[in-house]
């Protein structure tokens, strides 16, 4: 096994993680789906990367929820650490073979691991690999995700499911935010000590969920 890339060195003491949307004024004001930035902060609300969504605007605009796309995440001096790379693919528990995945690389070009969607007819569930393809965690999430003036959490699971070891949270931040803007406030509880690697993997769940379930939601209603 590969030791840990060193541009992932500060996720080393990170058991908590915000991912905040920013909101572009045009895709406020005219509901137009512009490409998504993302800001990534630590428990104490400072920056420490950034996030850019590229596509096109007919993947945007057409495909929105199960749109293709390339996130890139760079530090603070602008160098690119972590690129997530989702492509278009089904978003139906009617086709089992052609579910989610999305690829996690840090350094770019170097496999960090894979979120893979599992069918289940009732409950979202995703399990995270690393960069063997090496099943390493489970993601279950509610049977609701409308998030009706309440958070929703994604459980991060050991691959026996039966045992919690942390969440992804999309924090509900109120009617006129969530209504006019669609903007997202996420939080990601894992282990300190889990392995760097599957932290940049679990930031790559957090956008796709984003995508899958919240992307056109009112939630908040």
């Amino acid at each position: 096994i590969q030791d840990p890339p060193s541009c992932l060195f500060f996720f080393k003491q990170l058991d908590r993680i915000i991912i905040h949307q920013q909101v572009e004024l045009l895709e406020a004001i005219l509901g137009t789906e512009t490409s998504s930035k993302y800001e990534i902060k630590n428990h104490l609300g400072q920056r420490v990367y950034f996030a850019i969504e590229e596509n096109d605007c007919f993947d945007r605009n057409l495909c929105s929820p199960i749109r293709s796309f390339t996130i890139r995440i760079a530090d603070n001096l602008g160098q690119e650490v972590i690129r997530v790379i989702r492509p278009l693919r089904c978003n139906s528990c009617w086709f089992p073979c052609f579910l989610q995945k999305l690829e996690v690389q840090s350094p770019p070009g170097t496999i960090a691991g894979y979120v893979v969607q599992n069918w289940d007819p009732f409950l979202p569930k995703f399990t995270i690999q690393n960069q063997s393809k090496e099943d390493v965690l489970k993601i279950i999430g509610p049977y609701a995700t409308c998030g009706c003036f309440e958070d929703v959490d994604f459980e991060v699971k050991a691959l026996n499911e039966m045992t919690t070891i942390g969440k992804i949270s999309k924090y509900w931040s109120g009617f006129v935010n969530n209504v006019f803007t669609n903007t997202a406030n996420f939080g990601i509880q894992v282990p300190v000590d889990l392995d760097v690697r599957i932290k940049a993997v679990m930031i790559g769940a957090c956008f796709l969920i984003d995508l899958m379930f919240f992307e056109n939601s009112l939630d908040g209603l």
